[in-house]
């Protein structure tokens, strides 16, 4: 992808999943990367840096993005990776993992997002990039707290983007249907729940994934790449839904 090489990166929730082929990708793309992850420092390439950030800490992103400019040089391209799942009722209304949610994967978004948006408006552009999920567009049970934290991180980024435009700032979200990665599988029983995943589950109101195949993290990483580069500059505020045609609403 044109435009990438030599530029600094940040990634969030990058110590695995999408967020950990999404830096590898970057990477790959000649780009010095910025990894960060809540618990500890990703391990980072010979050209990066893996930092320990709590992104619903306002000081924290900011030293971050602080140390990031002196060790890197100044970032220009964010992907907010960085989500936490919570499962239960809908009827368990405003709940620990209702507050969780939306603290993490909402206000974190907020946190994250605007102070990027700030500083690429003063380095002159930039493009930033949301990992959602589908689940903030389709009702799914058992996901009231994730699909509503999901919408709201959704909403805020496509208003961010409308703010920026008019300053070289490119505001864009993919929003991926179920992805093979530790998140999914930790909502599994034990054993390989793929085929089942696949083939859906009217019980749920949850259809199957059409293209018979889950996503690979390495499949959203690609359209991060590309919503980065200067292959999607007159593209923002996009919403780039990645399911396998799972939810038949795009």
């Amino acid at each position: 992808m044109d435009g990438l090489a030599g530029r600094t990166v940040i990634v969030t929730g990058a110590a695995g999943g999408i967020g950990a082929a999404t830096a590898s990708a970057f990477t790959d793309a000649g780009a010095f990367v910025s990894l960060w992850d809540v618990e500890k420092a990703p391990k980072a390439p010979s050209n990066g840096i893996g930092l320990a950030v709590d992104v619903t800490n306002v000081d924290a992103v900011r030293d971050a993005f602080d140390t990031t400019a002196q060790q890197l040089g100044t970032p220009t391209v964010l992907v907010h990776a960085a989500g936490i799942l919570h499962t239960g009722s809908a009827l368990d209304g405003a709940d620990e993992g209702w507050l969780r949610c939306l603290t993490v994967n909402a206000t974190g978004t907020v946190i994250v997002t605007s102070e990027a948006a700030r500083r690429f408006v003063d380095a002159g552009g930039g493009a930033i990039t949301l990992i959602s999920s589908n689940a903030g567009a389709s009702p799914r049970t058992t996901m009231a707290a994730y699909g509503a934290s999901k919408a709201a991180a959704t909403a805020y980024v496509r208003s961010l983007g409308l703010e920026v435009a008019g300053r070289g700032v490119r505001c864009n979200v993919i929003t991926p249907g179920s992805t093979d990665t530790s998140m999914l599988r930790g909502m599994w029983d034990g054993g390989d729940h793929t085929a089942a995943v696949i083939a859906g589950n009217p019980d749920e109101y949850r259809l199957g994934i059409p293209l018979a195949r889950l996503a690979q993290p390495e499949d959203i990483a690609a359209a991060a790449l590309f919503l980065s580069s200067d292959a999607a500059k007159h593209i923002t505020m996009h919403d780039l839904r990645i399911d396998g045609g799972a939810t038949l609403d795009m």
